[in-house]
């Protein structure tokens, strides 16, 4: 299963990150390509345990019957919703949140499992850094597919 501790995943990754040009279209969503990177750094830095966020009600409720499926490996859905907390409206700066972007996953497969957070997933808990690194990397396959790389 593809996940960011991975090195053949994590150079993909970033190889496809770098192959993000500011004019790269949108396939699906609402996210501009600048808004897109800043939500997937928000939620490298969640996992970096630098941008912690509180559990969601509903997330306490039901998170822990979907966490397999979160995890397996099928592709997220398209239009999927997301956290009020990653959602960004404003104007972001493409070249800053690519440059960002690069710095975290390399900052992420660096630090290894021993610094994930232990902190839990807004909505599906307590997840292990494996977890946290297959959720990482579907989620930036998925956005990078979202603008066709």
């Amino acid at each position: 299963m593809n996940n960011l501790y991975n090195q053949t995943d994590f150079e993909k990754i970033l190889k496809r990150l770098d192959n993000l040009q500011s004019n790269s279209v949108r396939q699906w969503g609402k996210m501009d390509l600048a808004q897109m990177l800043a939500h997937l750094n928000a939620f490298l830095e969640t996992a970096l345990d630098k941008n912690p966020q509180k559990r969601m009600l509903i997330g306490r409720v039901l998170g822990k019957f979907f966490v397999k499926r979160y995890v397996s490996e099928k592709q997220f859905s398209k239009n999927a919703p997301t956290g009020k907390n990653y959602i960004f409206i404003d104007e972001q700066n493409f070249e800053k949140e690519k440059n960002k972007a690069l710095q975290l996953v390399r900052q992420f497969y660096e630090s290894g499992p021993e610094k994930c957070t232990k902190q839990p997933h807004p909505f599906f808990g307590i997840l292990t850094p494996n977890e946290w690194a297959i959720a990482q990397w579907k989620h930036f396959d998925h956005h990078l597919r979202q603008f066709g790389v």
